[in-house]
């Protein structure tokens, strides 16, 4: 008599011989179980969920227009706040229609706040795009070809990263400013001025933040693309006859996508903090877009008495950089191979 014996090597034994099946797990599947196992991250994830949402609705949302002005208005404080500040009871004008006061010019705080995210977030999204695809293109080639190509292409960068990255933004952006104030009609730079008034001052911030921001990527590319090259699975393509661009997108990227994720998004602290630092000296967006910076700025030189205004907006700044933060460290351990499996 033959018996079949067949073995499911997904299956294990107890000690007692109850058969135990145990499944097998994907690598996307256990990095989000564990990314949404980290509360930070979760917490994080939300908050920037929600400010994201808040931006697209700020027309819905904010109580005023961001630029509206009442004079007869300005300074004005709700009771919440002097209970919170108390001497500011002396000389502070009392308004239960501005939820968080308003400014010096009558604008009110809440509205401004809400429409300045959209500043912050597209600098969020606009930095680490410009990184990603500059950086890696450069990284990937200099990290793929090697040799002389590779000495070459890293000296620039190195010649690049031995200037500060703040004052180089700091110039860049006073040269943008001087050159494209008064163009004349019909010309290139009057093209560039007008588009830049669109965005509110946004485009050279994004033009500054790009020629600066992708050196980092640009070498941790190089040196994922390094570590990844000689594995046995790239020498089995290219033994097969793969081109180089096959190699590079469909072997190589592919698997050191994770670290160029967790590098960017911790790194959209430093773009955010960045703009606001440029709205806070006056080279940042045009007035009257509303910037955290810029309201910060404005904030501090009444902040012994109108503490409100520079407070809030520093808030929200400060959420922002934190969410970010929280979220860029549970995607780095989410994405970590050496983590795989733990709790």
């Amino acid at each position: 008599m033959t018996v079949d014996l067949k073995v499911d090597p997904h299956k294990r034994e107890l000690a007692g011989g109850q058969p135990l099946t145990v499944k097998s797990e994907s690598m996307t599947k256990d990095a989000f179980r564990r990314l949404i196992r980290n509360r930070a991250a979760v917490i994080g994830g939300i908050i920037i969920i929600i400010l994201f949402t808040t931006a697209l609705l700020a027309d819905y949302i904010a109580p005023r227009s961001y630029e509206l002005q009442v004079l007869e208005e300005q300074n004005v404080t709700p009771a919440w706040i002097v209970k919170l500040f108390p001497s500011m009871k002396g000389y502070a004008v009392l308004s239960n229609d501005y939820p968080l006061g308003a400014d010096y010019v009558g604008r009110d705080l809440l509205s401004r706040i809400i429409y300045g995210s959209r500043v912050s977030l597209m600098v969020a999204l606009i930095g680490p795009f410009i990184s990603i695809l500059i950086g890696v293109l450069y990284g990937s080639i200099s990290g793929f070809f090697g040799g002389r190509v590779d000495n070459l292409m890293m000296r620039i960068v190195d010649v690049l990263y031995a200037f500060p990255s703040l004052l180089f933004i700091i110039l860049l952006m006073s040269f943008f400013r001087s050159t494209f104030s008064a163009p004349d009609p019909g010309s290139f730079s009057y093209i560039i001025s007008s588009f830049d008034q669109k965005l509110g001052g946004m485009l050279f911030i994004f033009i500054g933040i790009g020629l600066t921001a992708w050196q980092t990527m640009a070498r941790l590319t190089r040196g994922q693309v390094l570590s990844i090259r000689e594995k046995e699975f790239v020498e089995a393509a290219r033994t097969m006859g793969a081109t180089n661009g096959r190699i590079m997108f469909r072997h190589i990227l592919p698997n050191i996508v994770g670290p160029l994720i967790v590098a960017e998004t911790l790194a959209i602290p430093a773009y955010i903090s960045t703009e606001a630092f440029l709205s806070f000296i006056g080279l940042g967006v045009n007035p009257p877009t509303p910037s955290w910076g810029a309201m910060i700025s404005h904030g501090a030189q009444v902040v012994r008495t109108y503490p409100n205004q520079a407070i809030f907006p520093a808030l929200a700044l400060a959420i922002t950089m934190f969410a970010f933060n929280f979220l860029g460290d549970g995607l780095r351990d989410a994405l970590d191979p050496r983590l795989r499996g733990t709790q």
